[in-house]
């Protein structure tokens, strides 16, 4: 009885101590949410802060739980394209903004591309008599194209600029597994897709130096190009070309090189600055009397929605790598986006289509399924425009061949048409270590994928026929959507990546613009004129889901579908390992006589004192299928 009453007790202190976990996290999200949410009562007069603390991307990614309950504190910052855009051209003509001021000193950067679109709307606001002024500790390539459309760049006179350019170099790791003894088996089509040269070769092969150099030469050539246009007095060329010299002959004195070749206005650190700015605009005296009146950049994007009058066109973005599920927002999933498709081709007032596409790729099957459900809504006769981001390569050009007009930016990576697959064997590892493998098999594949004896034969050819079928596939939907034949699509395809206005002449995208005109286009299909439409983005709610307990152990995960042999092959070779080493483990933990069938396969061991069914729990796990 005494027991009873003991086990009871502590069944109810189990009980009030998660209670008390569950009470916890339920008022730390509440708190999260509320304290997250922009003051727009906060908005007056003053100077607007583009404090960048972090990155520029086309669409912010869903939190994880422990970012959601500290309101972001320790994450990176993002801001989105289109946001920070829309409150620039905003300020532009906003009597309450007195100037716009660039703090870049945390600015880690954003693609070519974006950093253009941010420049041309402080163009736009530096032409309609708004002052901009920037300031950093230290300019690099991405936060000096911001800086070069100020009134007046800033520097600390601790700091420096650097002008690295677009390129480098990349690691292989070729050598590695070869010491390690891991097989990498490649499958793949494409003389340019150099994506698995790293398990393939040790340095770069010359065709993808081509490919590279091409590209690199171009985008490193628009970026002066545009920063000589902002700043025409900025001595860009001879610096960047010979930086070495300019340092020795400067004493290593940074400060002096930038004056002397007009990259800055003044040097001062960053309370001179602020009282400068003080001067301008006013000081804030509630904070200290060094800071000037700023406007918070979350609360004016709060307080300055986008003017919804006329017609509403759907916008659909695919950012990230592609991957099948319902991940994201900042993860190009599939299965949400096609959701967000099917939902949109619902909305009987919706009456065009913008995808806005800036992903690398990712899954050819997941890019299938979502160009399948753009496919429904030609059907129902609802335009479609493809606006390219700062890339859209391989399966993000996969999907935009399913537009009716693509527009990509003269710095737009694209094409990229071809697709690999890349899965490990350890034969070689293993057996340096003394274990190798035999059997009986009832076909070619029983037993296959075979980690520790390496692939056979029939696995190999299967794995290689599938990649060049979806080659074929590939080339197939490109020629019919771009009027080609598959000859020459595939002559401008094998994983060739290239810039947009290269794109354009070979006929892979239809004209120059980024959103704007992908608005405008699909209006003019839509037969509306200017000032009949707003963008209506049809995006997933960054909020608290328990999407973000994704990856806690003994949280359940999402079960992910198999989507074709590679995806087959990666699910076995990972459960097969995982059994290997849960059955190494299992027999290290026994200390007794066994009675145990290694052939039925284990299903459980034992992890203190608790049994848990980690085959099951490995089977909810995503898988790794790369055909990009």
């Amino acid at each position: 009885m005494q027991f009873a009453r003991m086990a009871w007790k502590f069944l109810v202190a189990i009980k009030d101590g998660l209670v008390l976990i569950a009470m916890v996290l339920f008022f730390a999200a509440l708190y999260a949410v509320l304290s997250s949410r922009p003051n727009i009562a906060s908005v007056d007069d003053g100077a607007l802060l583009l404090n960048l603390n972090g990155v520029i991307v086309e669409e912010s990614s869903q939190p994880d739980f422990p970012t959601f309950l500290t309101g972001g504190q320790g994450a990176m910052g993002e801001y989105q394209l289109r946001d920070v855009v829309h409150v620039v051209e905003t300020a532009a003509t906003d009597e309450q903004v007195k100037a716009i001021v660039l703090d870049l000193s945390s600015f880690v950067g954003g693609g070519q591309t974006s950093l253009t679109r941010i420049g041309e709307a402080l163009a736009t606001a530096k032409k309609a008599g708004k002052p901009i002024y920037a300031y950093a500790n230290f300019y690099g390539d991405d936060a000096y194209q911001l800086a070069a459309h100020a009134d007046e760049i800033w520097m600390d006179p601790m700091g420096g600029i650097v002008f690295a350019g677009p390129g480098g170099n990349r690691l292989y790791y070729k050598g590695l597994i070869d010491q390690l003894g891991v097989t990498a088996n490649i499958y793949r089509v494409g003389t340019y897709k150099s994506a698995v040269e790293p398990y393939l070769r040790t340095d770069q092969s010359p065709e993808a130096k081509e490919a590279s150099a091409a590209l690199y030469s171009v985008l490193w050539e628009n970026w002066q190009a545009e920063v000589k246009k902002a700043r025409p007095e900025a001595a860009i060329k001879a610096f960047a070309e010979d930086p070495a010299s300019f340092v020795t002959a400067a004493g290593g004195d940074y400060v002096k090189i930038a004056q002397d070749q007009k990259l800055v206005d003044k040097i001062g650190d960053k309370s001179a600055f602020d009282r400068f700015i003080a001067e301008k605009v006013g000081e804030d005296t509630i904070s200290s009397p060094d800071s000037f009146k700023s406007i918070d950049y979350t609360a004016y994007v709060a307080a300055n929605p986008v003017e919804e009058t006329g017609s509403p066109i759907g916008v659909i973005t695919v950012a990230g790598e592609i991957v099948s599920g319902n991940a994201g927002p900042g993860i190009a999933a599939s299965g949400r986006i096609a959701k967000q498709i099917y939902k949109a081709l619902e909305e009987d007032d919706l009456k065009a289509l913008v995808v806005r596409v800036d992903s690398p790729g990712g899954s050819a099957f997941a890019s299938e399924e979502v160009r399948l459900a753009l496919l429904e809504a030609k059907k129902k006769r609802l335009p479609i425009v493809v606006s390219m981001g700062d890339v859209a390569a391989s399966g993000g050009y996969w999907i935009a061949a399913a537009g009716d007009h693509i527009l990509a930016e003269p710095d737009t990576i694209t094409g990229s048409i071809g697709v690999f697959a890349v899965l490990p064997s350890f034969e070689k590892a293993l057996s340096k270590w003394g274990i190798t493998a035999d059997g009986v098999q009832t076909t070619p594949l029983s037993g296959e994928p075979d980690f520790v004896g390496g692939f056979g034969k029939d696995v190999n050819s299967i794995l290689q026929a599938g990649v060049e079928d979806s080659y074929r596939d590939f080339t197939q939907l490109v020629a019919k959507a771009r009027n080609k034949t598959p000859e020459q699509v595939d002559e401008i395809g094998q994983g060739r990546v290239w810039d947009g206005g290269t794109a354009r002449q070979l006929g892979l995208v239809d004209g120059f613009g980024g959103m704007d005109e992908a608005l405008a286009e699909a209006a003019k299909r839509a037969k509306l004129d200017e000032g009949e439409y707003f963008p209506k983005y049809l995006d997933t709610p960054i909020e608290f889901s328990f999407s973000m307990l994704d990856g806690i152990p003994f949280v359940k995960q999402e079960a992910k579908p198999i989507t074709g042999i590679v995806g087959w092959i990666t699910r076995q070779q990972k459960t097969l390992f995982a059994e290997a080493l849960l059955t190494a483990q299992g027999l290290m933990a026994r200390e007794d006589v066994q009675a145990l069938c290694l052939e039925c396969g284990p299903t459980k061991t034992l992890r203190g004192n608790a049994t848990i069914n980690w085959i099951e729990w490995l089977k909810l796990q995503s898988f790794s299928s790369a055909p990009r």
